[in-house]
């Protein structure tokens, strides 16, 4: 299991989904600003775990992570993953972790 999904998961709970990515990824002074981005509301609906992804890379890598998100999970929106596709937020930040780590400057 990857560091990240091991945060998500733990318990008690102290990390969203964003929030588990980007510490799992090492930046813990992204913690703060993370914290609105879980259950949805990243910007656009886009999936928190992305979202978090997307902020451990470099700006010219942020399309990639998400293009590779999309076809391994189905789907960027928090809506479209849970409620139709039916995956679950830790599959989510495991798998945004994964992808951020062969993108990570």
């Amino acid at each position: 299991m990857n560091k990240a999904k091991e945060l998500y998961t733990a318990i008690p709970k102290m990390h969203n989904c964003a929030q588990a990515v980007v510490c799992g990824g090492g930046r813990e002074d992204l913690y703060e600003a993370m914290k609105v981005c879980g259950g949805g509301k990243a910007p656009g609906g886009m999936c928190g775990a992305l979202y978090g992804a997307m902020m451990l890379v470099g700006e010219a890598d942020r399309e990639k992570v998400a293009e590779q998100f999309k076809n391994t999970l189905g789907g960027v929106s928090c809506t479209e993953l849970k409620g139709v596709l039916r995956v679950s937020c830790a599959d989510c930040v495991g798998c945004a972790a994964d992808i951020a780590d062969k993108f990570k400057i």
